[in-house]
């Protein structure tokens, strides 16, 4: 122990530093305690002071056990025997990670979905939602006999109607590995046992997506728009697909303002049919 400089507040005795306390000699007043580490706030798993490795990852709802399993990671000093058992230790880690079926169908799934979000560009929360809502399927036992690939694509679709962002059918197909047909059978599924709040797409929420595409002018963009607010004060937007009504007001406003887009090109961008652009442009010009 070693004495300091100042003397003690009640008795003016002595004051010594014991390890990370500061006490008096002569009547054991601890007169401060100093318990931070004033080590680096920072650790190196490689043992070099250029890896600076501050915290792991973030926890997430989009892997099955939240991110929170370790990984054995890679080290190209080691050689020979050494290297063999340290890649049998890698593969015995990650199968140890899956636990049970239940497990490992999640992994595939929130594989799928994270690709797909990726895919459709995405934010993080549609992500996180969308595993949430494949893990309430599962747990509601509506994956037998159906496809883990048309789940993961339909709990994408159905995070997407329910948070009003506009995707089609036809651009989740194409980002993952399942048909229209696994997708609507898997989102009926959803849609009818667990009560998703979804009601009808506003075709207007595809309008500024499609008009970007198209590259076309913020004129007729904002008259497409209007055109939008006029078919549905004109009932003409009910039971029609609200991708191809977008398509065809854009269609219509480009004709307008002589913006030179075809219908093929409309219902290219919306993943419908000329004939659908036509019908729905001869009901807005009635």
């Amino acid at each position: 122990m070693s004495a300091t400089a100042t003397g003690c507040p009640e008795c003016d005795g002595t004051l010594e530093q014991d390890g990370c306390e500061t006490v008096c000699a002569s009547c054991g007043l601890v007169v401060g305690e100093d318990a931070i580490d004033r080590g680096p706030e920072w650790r190196s798993f490689a043992d070099e002071d250029t890896d600076r490795a501050r915290t792991g990852a973030p926890l997430t709802r989009s892997r099955h056990d939240r991110g929170l399993s370790t990984e054995i990671g890679r080290s190209t000093r080691l050689k020979g025997r050494k290297r063999r058992q340290m890649a049998r230790l890698r593969r015995e880690h990650r199968r140890a990670q899956v636990g049970s079926k239940r497990d490992r169908n999640q992994v595939y799934a929130f594989t799928a979905i994270r690709r797909i979000v990726c895919s459709l560009g995405l934010s993080d929360a549609i992500r996180d939602r969308a595993c949430v809502l494949f893990e309430s399927a599962q747990k509601a036992d509506l994956l037998r006999g159906r496809s883990l690939e048309g789940f993961a694509a339909a709990a994408v679709y159905a995070t997407c109607r329910t948070e009003g962002v506009a995707r089609t059918v036809e651009e989740l197909c194409r980002a993952a590995r399942a048909d229209p047909d696994e997708l609507r059978a898997a989102y009926d599924a959803l849609n009818r046992d667990l009560g998703l709040p979804t009601g009808p797409i506003d075709p207007r929420e595809y309008v500024p997506r499609f008009a970007s595409e198209l590259d076309l002018p913020d004129a007729v963009r904002s008259r497409a728009e209007e055109l939008v607010d006029e078919a549905r004060a004109r009932d003409a937007v009910g039971g029609r697909n609200p991708a191809g009504v977008a398509a065809a007001c854009l269609y219509t406003a480009s004709r307008e303002l002589d913006g030179g887009l075809t219908q093929a090109e409309a219902a290219d961008v919306a993943d419908v049919t000329p004939v659908t652009i036509r019908g729905t442009y001869t009901d807005l010009q009635a």
